[in-house]
């Protein structure tokens, strides 16, 4: 049974739309509340192609996961904004390539707390760890035990920041730098952000229709997206569209416009 068919749990308002819950809704997930779909139904009017969007973007995820793994030379996760789950997770994903992985997720979402306990039931407590905490303190998550008791500093760390940057405005940068300071050089910074650069008219709305909601967007062009990865070396294939990057062979075609957000994976020096 869902969480729609219980009372949201303590901290979670069920009477405003949640951008992780309007997420889920559209991933065919079950933890949602009816506020999220008749904001779903509202931003789906304006842009058909945001499910697609969507599920580009968690695919994405999905190959990220298994190329840090098995090629990048990295074998530990901080996911910031972890949403609510979609199977496989990333530590599903990481851990299937190599089951020694480690994950870290953060979300400053209660109702994300809820499923995190069921999964760190199920998994090895030393290898995974759920932090509540806001991606725009850092020090929160830095100085938070759970990371030292999870993940070894010493040792590259890949930082996943999936889908958030849109919704981190003025200080979005400071966020990244702070995240990024202590992780050792090797480690990587992974991003996927919503851009304007392909259908400027509607996804300039989407924003606008996002922020309208109480889920303030600001939607970013390729050379702001690069912004965030100054000093750090851009894997190939660099800044592009999250379906472009390192796609599976034989995948279904999709639109730039469909899915207009990047994505890219930067090596810290």
């Amino acid at each position: 049974m869902g969480v729609t068919d219980h009372q949201p749990p303590k901290g979670v308002d069920d009477t405003v739309p949640h951008s992780a819950r309007v997420y889920d809704y559209f991933l065919g997930g079950r933890d949602h509340y009816q506020v999220d779909i008749e904001a779903a139904h509202r931003l789906k009017a304006i842009w058909p192609g945001l499910p697609t969007g969507m599920e580009v973007n968690r695919s994405f995820v999905h190959r990220v996961a298994r190329w840090a793994v098995t090629e990048g030379g990295v074998r530990q996760f901080i996911d910031i904004g972890t949403g609510l789950p979609t199977s496989p997770n990333l530590h599903e994903v990481a851990q299937q390539a190599d089951p020694s992985a480690r994950v870290l997720y953060v979300d400053n979402d209660p109702l994300v707390l809820v499923h995190a306990q069921a999964v760190l039931t199920s998994s090895a407590q030393d290898q995974i760890a759920y932090i509540l905490a806001d991606a725009r303190d850092p020090d929160a998550i830095l100085q938070h035990p759970d990371l030292g008791n999870t993940l070894d500093l010493t040792e590259p760390v890949c930082l996943c920041i999936i889908g958030m940057l849109h919704f981190i405005h003025d200080d979005a940068h400071d966020v990244v730098r702070r995240l990024l300071e202590p992780l050792p050089a090797g480690s990587l910074l992974v991003t996927t952000i919503v851009t304007a650069d392909f259908d400027p008219d509607r996804l300039t709305r989407i924003a606008e229709e996002y922020t309208n909601l109480g889920m303030p967007m600001l939607v970013r062009n390729k050379d702001e997206v690069t912004a965030f990865f100054e000093d750090m070396d851009l894997v190939d294939p660099g800044v592009v569209p999250a379906h472009r990057w390192k796609p599976i062979a034989g995948a279904p075609p999709v639109a730039d416009d469909e899915v207009a957000v990047y994505a890219a994976v930067g090596r810290k020096r």
